[in-house]
């Protein structure tokens, strides 16, 4: 089960402060969700944060950085497999964007790491400013965002030995669907697996309905 920060969201050039998840009473509409992910508006409240794109001019690299050798054998191959199955689930979602695998030594805007380090350790081995030295969760996704432009710039998501490894796949899409711009979770029992933003026990391994909805939205206005 992965830990209450386990999923540390944050954003490079916002106060430490900023909502990291958004309090539901049970499934909302399709507006409140979209702005509770998208600008970490409560139901039929303001927006708490800026609204946030990546440039779909040309596809967005992703490479797998590193695999630490404490994740050899099983672990190793199940990690790899998260990562693939996850660049697969957005781009089938049709979203607006394209995400392009790349080797791991070439320029990519989003970065995986699966590092040798546990829960609540500093993150250290990327050469990433504002990831080298931030507390590690379980899972870890940082973005840095561009306010003069409004355009995310860059993102890192960075695993721990400590996640299971039945966790990766969940972990990973929800990472990866929130380095699309959607940064903020949903706590609400009545979205644990359903949708891959629920800040419960990750179990949802396919984008909900809703999920797909927030990204062809955030991307339709972008």
């Amino acid at each position: 089960m992965i830990r209450p920060a386990a999923l540390a969201f944050a954003l490079a050039t916002l106060p430490a402060a900023a909502q990291d998840h958004i309090e539901a009473p049970g499934l909302l509409t399709d507006d409140d969700f979209y702005r509770a992910v998208a600008c970490a508006a409560p139901p039929g409240g303001d927006c708490q944060k800026p609204f946030e794109h990546w440039d779909t001019s040309r596809p967005i690299r992703v490479a797998l950085r590193a695999i630490d050798p404490a994740y050899l054998g099983r672990r190793a191959k199940v990690a790899k497999s998260a990562f693939k199955l996850g660049l697969r689930a957005l781009n089938a979602a049709e979203a607006g964007f394209r995400l392009s695998e790349v080797p791991a030594g070439e320029n990519a805007e989003i970065e995986v790491w699966f590092l040798g380090i546990e829960h609540g350790d500093a993150i250290s081995g990327t050469g990433i400013a504002h990831v080298d030295g931030a507390p590690m969760g379980d899972a870890t996704t940082r973005v840095l965002f561009n306010h003069e432009t409004g355009r995310i710039e860059r993102a890192a998501i960075v695993f721990s030995t400590t996640l299971d490894t039945t966790d990766f796949a969940p972990v990973m899409l929800g990472a990866l669907t929130q380095t699309m711009g959607l940064l903020t979770g949903i706590k609400s029992p009545a979205y644990d697996g359903i949708s891959v933003l629920a800040q419960g026990i990750p179990a949802a391994t396919t984008l909900g309905l809703q999920d797909i909805m927030a990204l062809k939205r955030h991307y339709a206005r972008n």
